[in-house]
């Protein structure tokens, strides 16, 4: 619902700030005082057209601003995420529309703080409030809002969610078989390389780890001789009795064994000397066995050097690095098994496309019986408010045109609200109704008639008692205000039957200086209730049996 809105330099309007409630509004001032201002300015947040004259003559911007309460909205919730424009955690139950427009006419729109453009701020004030005037926003003349309200007044929506999960099941397969279809010749043409490159992958046969092996045993092999040649070198320096570090270390031990005593430091330097010899031991042990097995070997040589340059010409191939082959061999090769089969699969996905489109079939057909049959009770219904409304001259119908050539997500049918407010004169959409009083009127009889199952949070009504009086006015008063017991209503109103039915009362006035005129809405208590109803009464003459009338009136309901 909507809870509060700021105008800030709005045609009339200098500065406004309104708290908003539950229930019925009713909004009443004298003639000329403005008081569609408010409903002007929300249909401009909402989206409609923004001209340059609605901003306050003298002022450079008109700024507006609506704060709506999202705790049964959960329509707007979910467009909000899907959208990216939902608040923090802490105000997710809240949304900010804004519009902007300057002296020049530029207008800008926000979300939650955020830059919009037009169609995304008229696609969620849809969810959000219905204006139901002339020329306002108001989702009633939408075709999808008509096929809403009647799947919700006839509880549709559990057969309506399985045609649309069916209808989109359907589609997807479809999609995926004609994008088969249109790239066969691309699918055989890749179908064929993966082949080619997968069997020389095959041939290859290179396994994780091999190829680092492979390039250790190549230097290995292509050193050989350096090895052998150095390794004998360094085994004669170590062995040479002559010059070897063996025999040498030997001789400085024996050297040491024959002090005595020795000092600390000579102790250490044999120990120390004694310890070298185990190791030059030791590395002549490692350089002997390397000498051992080490050969010349030129064919394995060249075996190794072919395999790594068939490994190096291959990932060259792939644009990776040769280490990556093996990964690159098993994606190949999945993706060469997918395609494998494309007559077969291209004939299951046939088969399952014509199912997929019967289920849709079975479930579409349901649901237009169903709606037929539910279209009888909700032209029953509407007409009957219809005729309460002073209307009884109009004929209002639900047309359903189904056609299984045309599918979508909501059926196969196509489902409009038609009316013919004179005898003997063509049904016609809603938006051809050439009264505004008359659209009003529409409005709140198919409004009331679904009252029990339509989940708009706010509803606004303007020129609702355009040409009704008495009786009737005081059936349209009650009717808005048992709206109101399910819904935020909001009524610009002429008529006291209307206005004494409101839960809450606000009056527009105006005043004017030598060098501006402005418009305010205050709300009204009780005393003043009783002064306004009897304005409207009566005029702006009050006299006592007006107040007394008023006081009536208001007691009444």
């Amino acid at each position: 619902m909507l809870t509060h809105i700021t105008i800030n330099n709005f045609t009339l309007v200098e500065h406004l700030d309104l708290d908003l409630k539950t229930g019925m509004t009713a909004i009443t001032g004298e003639t000329g005082t403005g008081k569609s201002i408010l409903l002007d300015a929300l249909a401009m947040t909402l989206g409609e057209r923004a001209d340059a004259d609605r901003v306050r003559f003298g002022s450079k911007r008109a700024d507006i601003t609506a704060t709506f309460s999202l705790d049964d909205l959960a329509s707007a919730k979910s467009w909000l995420i899907k959208n990216d424009l939902s608040h923090d955690e802490s105000h997710e139950n809240e949304c900010l529309l804004r519009r902007t427009v300057t002296a020049e006419g530029r207008s800008r729109c926000f979300i939650n703080g955020q830059p919009v453009t037009l169609q995304q701020v008229r696609a969620l004030g849809e969810l959000l409030i219905d204006i139901h005037s002339q020329h306002a926003h108001q989702s009633l003349l939408s075709k999808q809002t008509h096929q809403r309200l009647l799947d919700e007044f006839a509880q549709h929506q559990p057969l309506v969610k399985k045609v649309k999960q069916t209808y989109q099941e359907w589609q997807s397969l479809h999609s995926t078989l004609v994008s088969l279809r249109d790239n066969a010749d691309e699918t055989k043409a890749r179908y064929q390389l993966l082949h080619y490159q997968v069997e020389e992958l095959n041939q290859l046969d290179l396994t994780e780890g091999e190829l680092s092996k492979l390039e250790v045993e190549q230097k290995t092999l292509d050193s050989a001789d350096i090895i052998i040649h150095k390794s004998q070198q360094l085994a004669e320096y170590c062995d040479n009795e002559e010059h070897g570090l063996q025999p040498s270390l030997s001789q400085a031990i024996r050297l040491l064994g024959d002090i005595n005593p020795k000092s600390m430091a000579l102790s250490n330097a044999e120990q120390l000397l004694n310890n070298a010899l185990i190791h030059i031991d030791e590395a002549y042990a490692e350089i002997r066995h390397q000498v051992d097995n080490t050969e010349l070997n030129p064919e394995r040589l060249q075996e190794v050097n072919g395999r790594l340059s068939a490994c190096y010409d291959i990932a060259r191939k792939h644009h990776i690095q040769p280490e990556e082959l093996p990964e690159k061999h098993r994606q190949l090769a999945e993706e060469l098994a997918s395609l494998s089969g494309g007559d077969e699969q291209l004939g299951e996905l046939t088969e399952q496309v014509a199912a997929a489109k019967q289920l849709f079939s079975k479930h579409a057909e349901k649901l237009s019986k169903q709606r037929q049959t539910s279209a009888k009770k909700l032209t029953k219904e509407v007409n009957k408010q219809l005729e309460t409304l002073s209307m009884a001259n109009a004929d209002f119908i639900v047309n359903i045109v189904s056609d299984d050539v045309a599918p979508s997500t909501y059926g196969i049918d196509q489902i409009e609200f038609l009316i013919s407010t004179n005898p003997g004169h063509p049904h016609k959409p809603l938006g051809k109704v050439a009264s505004g009083g008359e659209l009003s009127r529409v409005s709140l009889a198919i409004q009331v008639a679904t009252a029990q199952t339509s989940h708009v949070a706010t509803l606004v009504f303007d020129e609702v008692d355009v040409g009704i009086g008495g009786s009737t006015a005081d059936i349209v008063g009650r009717l808005l205000a048992q709206l109101g017991d399910r819904s935020q209503v909001l009524c610009v109103t002429h008529l006291a039957q209307v206005a004494s039915k409101a839960h809450q009362h606000w009056q527009v006035s105006k005043s004017s200086t030598d060098n501006s005129t402005q418009s305010t809405i205050i709300e009204l208590q009780q005393q003043d209730k009783i002064e306004e109803i009897a304005r409207m009464i009566s005029g702006s003459d009050l006299s006592d049996q007006s107040l007394a009338h008023a006081k009536v009136m208001l007691e009444q309901v």
